[in-house]
């Protein structure tokens, strides 16, 4: 199962090849912001992360439901979690 997990953004690693690090659940992981960089993307900010990339940009109430509601999934949910912890950068 691949699910889209709030992930709030903790560095800007390299502005020009749209990188930033961000923490899922305390796992902290650098992904692509390429397709939220027209939303101006900034340190602080909750995205939701499938796959190494930020698909959109979300506020921290959703992101907060959001993780409330796959917490819920329980082992797929930690399953993702995990993968998301070992998975290569892009």
């Amino acid at each position: 199962m691949c699910l889209g997990i709030p992930g709030q953004l903790v560095e800007i690693v390299d502005v020009d090849q749209h990188l930033a690090k961000v923490d899922v659940s305390g796992v902290r992981r650098t992904i692509s912001i390429r397709l939220v960089a027209e939303e101006g993307p900034r340190v602080g900010d909750w995205v939701l992360v499938h796959v190494g990339f930020a698909m959109a940009k979300i506020d921290e109430v959703e992101a907060m439901r959001t993780l409330e509601a796959v917490e819920k999934l329980g082992q797929a949910y930690l399953d993702e979690v995990e993968a998301f912890g070992s998975s290569a950068t892009p």
